[in-house]
């Protein structure tokens, strides 16, 4: 079998079945494990899989810019944030993380809503700017142009000295084994201090995201207490995730 059809029949396998094994995948294509090694190597190069320890799973869509994001699956979004913006209570403390669903969410507070809305995102502060009763705090760093949030020591430190009721996170995957993930280190640093100041933290996820992992690790799944998908996921992505005991929330 050439090349490409083994790269093509990795693909095809990986689609139908949600992961390869690289023994497995020896045993039926007749070639060595180091070929498949190397196969899954280009193929994760290509940004098309992502490599685990004896095999690969799906990769997270490649990661556009934020204005790019803002055209993709805009209506999932729109569903996700109306039905985020519904868990937030009267004065409560929450930290909004950057991206195009948060955004979406906070479109979608009510103008009476009284709570005070805490984030690394300037385009999230600057959204809130005009609402009448919502306090907003920034946190402040380096800017990650790419994501259009604020990261490093600075930011880190602001986000220890605050604790939230909820958090409402975005990622670019999550998975039942491998957690939450993203596609930059230091994003990933500063998700990792917003879950662990927040007492609770919801995931709002657009279906290319749910089953699916990218380079750097946030947290295991299991440190998000709800998750919110539309019925654009099939309940074969999110089972696994239900299965760890994370509440699922269909939005419609």
């Amino acid at each position: 079998m050439l090349t490409k059809q083994r790269k093509q029949h990795i693909l095809n396998t990986l689609q139908q079945q949600g992961n390869v094994v690289a023994k497995t995948l020896s045993q039926e294509l007749g070639v060595s494990e180091d070929t498949i090694r190397r196969d899954l190597r280009e193929l994760a190069k290509a940004g098309v899989l992502q490599r685990v320890h004896g095999g690969a799973l799906p990769a997270s869509p490649a990661v556009v810019d934020l204005t790019g994001r803002q055209q993709l699956s805009s209506d999932e979004k729109a569903l996700l944030g109306k039905a985020a913006a519904t868990l937030i209570e009267p004065d409560q403390v929450v930290f909004v993380d950057g991206g195009t669903s948060t955004l979406q969410l906070v479109r979608a507070l009510p103008a009476d809503l009284r709570a005070t809305i805490v984030t690394h995102s300037p385009v999230i502060a600057a959204e809130l700017i005009s609402h009448p009763a919502i306090q907003v705090v920034l946190i402040g760093g380096q800017l990650f142009k790419h994501s259009g949030v604020a990261v490093g020591a600075a930011a880190l430190a602001a986000i220890r000295s605050i604790r939230a009721d909820t958090y409402f996170l975005g990622v670019t995957g999550i998975h039942a084994d491998y957690g939450l993930s993203t596609g930059d280190l230091e994003e990933a640093q500063i998700k990792r201090a917003l879950i662990e100041q927040a007492a609770e933290t919801v995931l709002m996820a657009t279906a290319d995201k749910v089953g699916k992992v990218s380079p750097y690790v946030i947290a295991s799944a299991t440190a998000v207490s709800q998750l919110l998908v539309t019925r654009s996921t099939a309940p074969a992505q999110y089972q696994p995730l239900a299965d760890l005991g994370i509440a699922v929330s269909l939005c419609e």
